[in-house]
């Protein structure tokens, strides 16, 4: 029996042509100029289509996509791309990576779990790490590494995870431990790494008076070294395994003073482009490279930029790179990065269990489906979609396309791959072989991480000319476009202050640049010629994301899934 099969609605046999979803990646909606706020890159561009859509469209509504919403911890947690993908395509909340994190090592769970058993263990039954440290004198044999983003972002990491592992290191009795920063300014504050590392410092000082030979080893900006995603650039994979494997690299007395050079060396820096540094022992060479038997955990909850460096930790026949050296340990991340390819093997914390998504339900009711995204965003349409399962449902009635994303800064192109999307995303449609069709542009995240508010406009104002054409094409075929976003991120280029609400400035006197998500809401709107039929459903509390997929169910005419949560819009009464 198929338990997927869904009620054909008695009352709605489904829209008459297409039902597209376009997801307007970083694209939230915040204050404008006239009420105080200047670093919107959304009020600030040229969008026509936009403008039109959101004061014509009766289904017009903001959604939270922040927070509870999609699963994290509290209200003050960002969105980000990947838990906003895992609720549209979910239709409800599961927790997610932070949260999960926070529980497990609140309940201890972590610690008592089979990774951290065998690595690490505890002084009545010791794993891996400590019968080796033990049987040798001193701080003589293997160590323990931890790498991973130095923040209290929240979307990758967070330091209270570090020094909790930390924390747990030490009172299990590890002697020698070993931290590798990668350092934020894109989460957090673009100039903020010395506040972390001062932090950081204070913790490992702290042990190392009490005996413990417990060091930072090697850092560097993560948009630099070893968080590349979606093998966009291995290169940054490469330096960071040499930076934090081999230890090679320009020395520094300590981080603090590696941190210190660069932003005087090179002006106007920020944290996440810091160059690479290694941090050098009294006896001259790199502090902490990592050798066999070493254990090395990577801290980062979140998947996308945890996968490369860990095929590269883990898989004898890895083709990233050349390894110019490849120890013998025992590696972990923080989670289990991909579940689908199981990588890497071994993690501390179990991830979120997500299932029957819309996808799987609609492939059981025999729906066409269409995936397009360029590379920096292909993952989250298809593998976070689909419930964190990089594998279709059906090859017969699915098709994915990706289209390469540039190798260079985005705001530099700010346009990034948005033609060639919109291109195929039209071919798709004039096909007539899909049902629905779903499509992610990533220029206002990707974009909107660089801090360039006038790149950030450029790569809106594109986006809108694509959705001009798009609609052109949907409105000949009678199909139904949702517009929507996953997280804000370019409505806010400029930090603000959380004290007054108004812009921060830098020492110089110039507006502060923001590179992180937002709290913003996210646009909704459906356009198409069905829409007479329906009005925004009101009963809805707080409406998110997570009400996304049980409105696609209801406009291809069937009755959504009962655990999925309600749908954004109902019948008009009569």
């Amino acid at each position: 029996m198929n338990d997927f099969l869904l009620r054909k609605h008695p009352r709605f046999m489904g829209v008459r042509g297409p039902l597209l979803l376009i997801v307007l990646d970083g694209i939230g909606l915040y204050k404008n100029r006239s009420e105080g706020y200047p670093g919107n890159a959304l009020d600030w561009a040229r969008t026509p289509t936009l403008d039109r859509l959101m004061v014509r469209e009766n289904l017009f509504m903001r959604l939270k996509a922040h927070g509870t919403a999609v699963g994290m911890p509290s209200d003050q947690d960002m969105g980000n791309s990947e838990v906003g993908h895992n609720a549209i395509g979910a239709g409800r909340i599961f927790e997610q990576g932070a949260k999960l994190v926070n529980e497990s090592l609140r309940s201890r769970s972590l610690f008592q779990g089979e990774t951290w058993q065998k690595f690490i263990g505890s002084p009545e039954k010791p794993g891996h790490i400590l019968e080796k440290q033990h049987s040798g004198n001193g701080h003589a044999g293997p160590a323990v590494h931890l790498i991973g983003l130095l923040s209290d972002g929240n979307v990758h990491s967070h330091i209270n995870h570090l020094f909790a592992l930390i924390d747990e290191c030490d009172r299990v009795g590890v002697r020698k431990l070993f931290v590798h920063t990668l350092l934020d300014g894109r989460d957090v504050e673009e100039v903020s790494a010395e506040r972390y590392i001062n932090q950081l410092e204070a913790k490992l000082s702290e042990y190392r008076r009490r005996g413990r030979y417990y060091h930072i080893a090697s850092g560097g900006g993560r948009m630099v070294i070893t968080m590349d995603r979606y093998e966009a650039n291995w290169e940054w994979v490469r330096l960071g395994w040499e930076t934090h494997v081999l230890g090679q690299g320009r020395l520094f007395p300590d981080a603090l003073t590696a941190i210190n050079t660069y932003r005087s060396e090179r002006k106007g820096v920020i944290d996440q482009d810091l160059p690479p540094f290694v941090i050098q022992a009294e006896s001259g060479g790199p502090i902490g490279p990592i050798r066999d038997q070493d254990i090395v955990l990577f801290f980062n909850f979140r998947g996308d930029r945890a996968i490369e460096i860990s095929r590269a930790f883990t898989e004898k026949n890895f083709d990233g790179f050349q390894r110019e050296s490849m120890p013998e340990v025992l590696y972990a991340g923080m989670m289990e990065y991909d579940g689908d390819l199981h990588i890497p093997e071994y993690y501390l914390v179990d991830p979120p269990a997500i299932d029957r998504t819309i996808s799987e339900y609609l492939v059981n009711n025999d729906v066409t489906q269409f995936a397009l995204a360029e590379t920096q965003k292909f993952g989250h349409m298809t593998y976070f979609w689909n419930g964190n399962n990089s594998v279709k449902f059906s090859e017969q009635l699915e098709t994915w396309v990706e289209i390469s994303s540039d190798q260079i800064p985005f705001e530099y192109a700010p346009q990034m791959k948005a033609v060639q999307v919109t291109d195929a995303l039209i071919e798709a449609l004039l096909s007539h072989r899909y049902k629905f069709l779903r499509v992610n542009y990533a220029n206002g995240d990707m974009v909107g991480h660089t801090g360039d508010l006038a790149a950030a406009v450029q790569a809106v104002e594109t986006v809108d000319r694509c959705l001009h054409s798009i609609l052109a094409v949907s409105d000949r075929l009678d199909g139904t476009v949702i517009i929507t976003a996953d997280h804000g991120n370019c409505d806010q280029m400029l930090e603000i202050d959380k004290k007054t609400g108004q812009v921060r400035y830098d020492q110089a006197g110039l507006p502060m640049a923001k590179t992180s998500h937002t709290l913003s809401p996210v646009p909704f709107l459906i356009h198409g010629p069905d829409t007479h039929l329906f009005q925004v459903n009101r009963t809805i509390n707080q409406p998110g994301l997570a009400n996304i997929a049980a409105t696609l169910c209801l406009l291809l005419g069937f009755q959504p899934p009962s655990l999925y949560e309600p749908p954004l819009i109902e019948f008009r009464q009569s």
